[in-house]
This record gives structure tokens, sequence and C-alpha cells, in this order.
């Protein structure tokens, strides 16, 4: 192996370590994912968005749009409160089925949801680019780390969208090995549970710093 290629898949290596570092923690967006894979919902669509949003802002990263985000902050200012309220709306959902569970919110038995896939592509999208975090992960964070990397940023770039491929794809897909435990009313309201606190949590957050 060359200097060269050595160095483009040590470039690669390091934004697959930092994108999935970055993007592991639980969040509004993985616990949607998680949720849509269950039910095998959709789960193609939601895996495609996340991933391919991911990409679109890694590459904006990497080209140095972070400057721009950063010279404009009551751009983030407006995503933040519109952001922080959905996932707060969201949250509030989550924690209404917790309360009131209703057969149609669980797995059937044949492993299908009912619900409109319009329905989950939008909630999907408006997930991921009402979240200010996306953005200072993506764009800012990633694209100030591929900058030190030279000629090389862009495998590191790559890298990185390639870790947020492998993750939501695991994440959608790999969520069937759960079905059977989430096929039990018990089990789901503790899942709506975890989704319900971690989207008002995050909500608040991002409000209450705007």
């Amino acid at each position: 192996m060359t200097d060269s290629t050595s160095g483009i898949v040590a470039a690669v290596l390091a934004g697959f370590g930092t994108g999935l570092a970055l993007i592991v923690a639980i969040g509004a967006q993985n616990a949607f994912v998680l949720r849509q894979g269950a039910h095998r919902h959709a789960v193609l669509a939601v895996v495609a968005i996340c991933a391919v949003s991911d990409a679109v802002l890694i590459a904006l990263g990497v080209t140095g749009v972070g400057a721009f985000v950063t010279a404009w902050p009551a751009a983030l200012t407006v995503v933040g409160l519109v952001g922080g309220a959905f996932l707060i709306t969201y949250g509030v959902l989550a924690a209404r089925r917790v309360l009131r569970p209703s057969p149609e919110a669980a797995l059937t038995t044949t492993g299908k949801a009912t619900g409109s896939a319009r329905a989950a592509v939008l909630t999907c999208l408006a997930m991921t680019w009402l979240n200010p975090h996306v953005y200072l992960d993506t764009v800012l964070l990633l694209g100030s780390v591929a900058s030190d990397h030279g000629s090389l940023r862009w495998a590191f770039g790559a890298g990185a969208m390639l870790a947020s491929l492998t993750w939501f794809a695991g994440l959608g897909y790999g969520a069937r090995l759960l079905s059977g435990l989430l096929a039990k009313p018990g089990a789901w309201r503790v899942l709506d549970a975890v989704v319900a606190v971690t989207m008002v949590a995050m909500g608040g957050m991002l409000v209450a710093g705007v």
C-alpha cells in the first residue's frame, strides 16, 4: 500500500469514526428510526432520508459552508425555535401513547403498522432538517475537522457519510430483531416513554438555548 493510499484510508477511517461518534448518541432522530424499523414501516424511505440528508450536510461542511452559517447566527435561532417546538410536540404525542395506548399503535401479528408512509416521510424530514444540532454536528463540527485533513478532506467526508449510512441502515433494519419483544404492549409503552422524555428534553434544551 502506497503512502497516498494509506493516507486516504486513514482519512476515511477518521471520518467514519468521527461521524459515528456524533450520530450514535440517543436522540429524537434515532428514536424515530428505531420506531419505524420496529414497525417495519417506511424503513427504506426513512433510512434514505437520514443518510442522504447527512451526506448533503457533510458535503456542505467539507466545502466550507460552515463559515457562512457561523456568520448568520439568526438562521440557527429560527431553526432552534421551530425545531424545539416540533420535538416537544412529538414528545407530547409519544407521552399520550404511553398514557392512552391504542391497538393501532402497536405491532400487529404480521409485523406491519398502520399509518401513512407520507406522514412518516414528512416527520423524518422535519426531524432531520429542523434540528439545529444536525447543522452543528455535520456542517460545522465535521466540516472543521475535515478541513484539518487538507487535500484529503473529501476522503474524511466520505468516511463520515459511510458512517451515517451504516448506522441508520443498521438501526432501521436491525430493529426488526426486536419485533417479538415490541409486540408486547408493555414493552412498546416503555419505548414510547423513552421517546417522549428524549424528545421533550431535547426540544426544551433547544428552545432554552435560543
